[in-house]
Order: C-alpha cells, then structure tokens, then sequence
C-alpha cells in the first residue's frame, strides 16, 4: 500500500514559459525547447511548459512510498517521467528567478517517478498551449479551485523511487 511521506506546497512565477524541478546537486542548464511534450527532462531536472497566459503556478511537491493511488478527478493534463535524481535534495526552478529550495524529503538519492498533474484557472483563460500544433483552447476543468488560490494553474507532482528496469504500472 502506497503512503503519503511527505508534502510540500508553494508558488512560483514561470518565466519563459517553463519552470521546473531539479535537484540540487546538478548544474542545472536551460532544456532544449521542444515543443512536441510538456514535461522536458534530463537526469537530476523536470520542467513543465506552461501556457503564456500563466503567470502564477500553485504548486504541490508529494513524496510516495509506491505509485500513488489514481486521481478520480479531471485535470488540463497529465504525464509522467523517470528521472534520476543524484542528490535528492530538491529545488524549484525558473530561468529568470533560479532555484528556490524545497524542504521535500525524498527517501534517498536515486531513480525516481514523477507524475505531473495540472489545472488552469477559468477566471485567467482562455490558456493556449506552448505545443506545436495545438490551436485549441485547453480545457480548463472546475475542480481545485480552492488550490488555485489566486493562482493562473495548479500543479500536483508526486514523486516515488523505482528501481532500474522496474515495470511501471499505467493508469
């Protein structure tokens, strides 16, 4: 049974148009843009692209045992990525703002799974996506309205160690 370990909650301001997770003992550089995913990663950094229109992120960092249960609720979007995280100590970064430390504990350095989970607010939209080919508003669901707190999105990330060549289990 997979537990809750740790939380951590905060805001950030994405500058151009990404901001991200990392871990401390990197040297963190800009991702290539590539506009065809929303999450860009490479060992010991995860960074989500948001819409234009995104000026302030609500953020939830989570720390599993396991694979956390399956949400029952309907987000903008959903992915998922397997980093390795070297260190274990984890900051949120931006371009413009640098890294902002997080007192998020992870059980231990190593490979981890990260679900990436995120809602806009429908008072700030419409919200275009950063994507390639994407023309369409995005969906902008009324459900944790009480977490945008003000904010222009909401991000759930909830993190839990694999181990190498590990099965993941798709929702």
């Amino acid at each position: 049974m997979s537990r809750l370990l740790d939380f951590d909650e905060t805001t950030v301001s994405p500058s151009y148009r990404i901001f991200g997770l990392v871990d401390t003992s990197i040297d963190t550089y800009a991702p290539h843009a590539d506009r065809s995913q929303w999450l860009l990663s490479a060992p010991g950094m995860v960074y989500l692209q948001v819409p234009p229109q995104v000026i302030r992120a609500s953020v939830r960092l989570e720390s599993w045992s396991t694979v956390p249960p399956p949400s029952d609720v309907e987000w903008s979007g959903t992915e998922e990525v397997e980093v390795e995280l070297p260190g274990g100590d984890l900051a949120l970064e931006t371009i413009d703002g640098g890294q902002k430390e997080t007192p998020l504990i992870l059980p231990s350095a190593g490979l981890y799974r990260m679900r990436w989970q995120w809602i806009f607010n429908p008072a700030g939209g419409p919200f275009t996506s950063p994507l390639a080919g994407t023309g369409e508003p995005l969906p902008a669901p009324l459900r944790h309205e009480e977490k945008l707190n003000g904010a222009d999105q909401y991000c759930l990330v909830q993190i839990w160690r694999v181990a190498a060549g590990e099965d993941i289990e798709e929702e």
